[in-house]
């Protein structure tokens, strides 16, 4: 028996946020629980069985704190809610939804996107050490380096150290031109990138002469005992077990470390074992250590990343 329901949305703000560019959200919703979308005007209209119906209302019910005040919602958002419906965690998503990390210097909120994401801030939040593994565009850097500089603008620590191996497929440092700096900016992009969300990039250089923020390359992290710092060590699948051992035993008094990095993508030598694989085998059972695992589903780039990420473990399989 074919069902009908109408949902009638406060402002046109609000229906816009909800049906999203060139109405993707309700081609999802329609994914999601089979149910017909149409939206006229303010009024969003839901056809299908009586289930298809009250599956999307649902739905569209528990992403209410986003379109009823025009926030943008997103495929991922629709996502996690249907993640949420299906295993009873709605309390969890409703968390998630009003738990807002930072705010960017344009005012924009910033908070986790899937629930697995909010569990690995919450990892950060409570341990010293914290590994975060998974792939491309699951927010594993950019998540740490908001929580990074917010801790180091309400001044929890006086320094943040962003490093990464220097490794790169096919090419080495000493190709490129300039100093090492500039030689390593091109390594070290995406942890610039979440600093000017937060931080107007004329301060930066300053605070980079002043120590406050150091980016650098992991073999000068070497003989130093990193104390009162937030380090985030990036692209963990490119060090070497020697590298990996050293970097975590610079860990000192007040400091917080957050090690990130995607198995599935190591530039190192065939023969050359990965430092972050290694250390999740010895690490995984260290009471103080916590270990968080992403997956395609908490992709949130462009969603034809989470079709290849997808595609590709399903060849590599």
């Amino acid at each position: 028996m074919v069902e009908a329901l109408t949902i009638q949305l406060p402002s046109i703000a609000s229906a816009i946020a909800l049906a999203g560019e060139r109405e993707e959200n309700l081609k999802t919703l329609a994914q999601q629980t089979g149910a017909k979308l149409v939206l006229r005007g303010q009024d969003l209209l839901i056809s299908g069985t009586d289930n298809q119906v009250n599956l999307c209302d649902q739905l569209v019910q528990s992403l209410k704190d986003f379109w009823s005040q025009g926030k943008v919602v997103t495929g991922v958002d629709i996502l996690t809610a249907r993640h949420a419906l299906d295993t009873h965690r709605q309390d969890e998503l409703q968390d998630l939804q009003q738990d807002v990390l930072a705010r960017t210097r344009r005012g924009e909120d910033i908070r986790a996107k899937t629930l697995r994401q909010r569990q690995y801030i919450q990892a950060v939040r409570t341990h010293d050490l914290t590994f975060c593994i998974g792939p491309a565009g699951t927010g594993k850097t950019f998540l740490a380096a908001v929580l990074a500089v917010q801790a180091l603008l309400a001044n929890q620590y006086e320094r943040l150290i962003l490093t990464r191996p220097a490794v790169e497929a096919g090419e080495r440092l000493g190709f490129l031109p300039g100093d090492l700096q500039q030689k390593v900016n091109p390594y070290l992009r995406p942890l610039y990138d979440a600093l000017y969300e937060f931080i107007d990039p004329e301060k930066i250089p300053s605070l980079m002469e002043r120590g406050v923020i150091e980016v650098a390359p992991i073999a000068y992290m070497r003989g130093r005992t990193l104390n009162n710092a937030f380090v985030i060590l990036d692209e963990a699948q490119n060090t070497t077990p020697a590298q990996m051992k050293m970097i975590l035993t610079r860990l000192g008094f007040h400091s917080r470390m957050v090690v990130t990095g995607d198995l599935t993508q190591t530039d190192l030598p065939l023969n050359q074992p990965s430092g972050l694989s290694v250390a999740q085998k010895i690490l995984q059972s260290v009471d103080g250590i916590a270990f968080c695992h992403l997956s395609k589903a908490d992709v949130v780039r462009h969603p034809l990343v989470q079709r290849i990420v997808s595609a590709y473990e399903q060849y590599e399989k």
